[in-house]
């Protein structure tokens, strides 16, 4: 028999051992779990857009590229990268904000390069005349083209299907035929759109001779070289002379959809290409997409502005939503892409609109592929 003492003692233990803090079972831990950066950039387009797009056919281009500018960078300081932006705005000296050169993002997250415009196609979007979009697009660090003073090229972008078929050294004609043959259509079933530029007037007319049918764009070549790759834009092949910091930005886009953007360098005057020889900048060189864009670590994200062949523009719907809107989001990612139609819904709005909600039915845009 034990003693009695031992027993108080063991007993004492027990209790003691029975009154400590017990842990609560948990869920799964998520702290290792980093934030999705390209919903996160999906938000900073659709700041750009929705701010820019309260200018639509104002008449003031300035004051609709400032409006996005200005919502994209505030966005885009709660994004959870380190950034630095290659593609920009302009130099420091030249613009205040998402200039060349810029760090963006929180700091916290990994280093990204960074290529934005936040308003593509201003003349558009202050004339209210469709195409306008606002863009942005990562890549890992040392993947981006910079363009340095070169800041036009010569370009052709197609979809999938062309991507191994035309090459910007051959001539329109022959390039026209081997799409017709790629997409199993006629000549003159295939489409070409080109800016409306009075260098593109020989262009223009290579392209009708050969039997094609040309779109002529006024501003906005980046959706236009995208939309190449959505056969539901029945738009071909973009050719032409364009922004060559948007020729990186569109290669971005095309490269996460399995596309192609062919370009070589194009200067404007004797200065500029004694600017970009000293540089030591090949002005014979044709870049293909991966030498615009390296890698396969790419983020873009696109959200309409105005109604275009790409993407739906900005709706405003104040009362019901709190003075936000209707955007169409469009996420990439490597040798993929999503398309799919966003309707902000507060829940506060929700709650105090429901009888609302139930006479008036929120309107549902599908997919065209639906």
């Amino acid at each position: 028999m034990r003693p009695v003492r031992a027993n108080l003692q063991e007993l004492s233990e027990q209790t003691q051992e029975a009154a400590k803090p017990q842990a609560v079972p948990r869920g799964p831990d998520y702290s290792s779990v980093g934030r999705n950066l390209a919903l996160e950039l999906v938000r900073v387009t659709e700041a750009a857009a929705i701010a820019s797009g309260r200018w639509c056919g104002k008449g003031d281009k300035e004051a609709a590229d400032q409006a996005a500018v200005d919502a994209m960078r505030v966005v885009l300081t709660s994004v959870d990268m380190d950034g630095i932006v290659i593609i920009g705005e302009g130099e420091k000296d030249e613009a205040p904000m998402l200039y060349c050169g810029e760090h963006v993002g929180n700091g916290g997250g990994p280093e990204m390069e960074v290529a934005v415009d936040p308003l593509d196609g201003t003349t558009l979007t202050a004339q209210g005349r469709n195409g306008a979009v606002s863009v942005l697009a990562l890549a890992e660090k040392g993947a981006l083209f910079d363009p340095g003073p070169c800041m036009y090229m010569e370009k052709i972008a197609v979809g999938p299907q062309l991507k191994h078929a035309v090459h910007i050294e051959r001539s329109v004609g022959e390039n026209l035929r081997a799409a017709a043959l790629c997409l199993q259509k006629d000549v003159q079933d295939v489409c070409v759109v080109i800016l409306d530029r009075e260098r593109h007037k020989d262009l223009i007319r290579q392209c009708r001779q050969a039997g094609a049918r040309v779109k002529l764009i006024q501003d906005g070549d980046v959706a236009a070289a995208i939309a190449t790759a959505q056969p539901s834009s029945g738009i071909d092949i973009m050719y032409g002379i364009g922004g060559t910091p948007e020729g990186v930005i569109a290669a971005c886009a095309l490269k996460t959809m399995g596309g192609e953007l062919q370009g070589r360098l194009w200067p404007r005057n004797l200065d500029e290409k004694k600017r970009a020889l000293e540089a030591k900048y090949d002005l014979d060189k044709v870049l293909t997409t991966d030498d615009l864009v390296k890698g396969d670590e790419i983020f873009f994200a696109a959200t309409g502005v105005t109604d275009g062949d790409l993407l739906r523009g900005f709706e405003p719907r104040v009362l019901l939503l709190n003075e936000r809107g209707v955007c169409e989001r469009w996420i990439g990612k490597p040798y993929a892409s999503e398309r799919v139609n966003v309707l902000y819904e507060c829940e506060r709005a929700r709650k105090l609109f429901d009888g609302y909600f139930k006479k008036v039915p929120i309107k549902y845009r599908p997919n065209s592929d639906d």
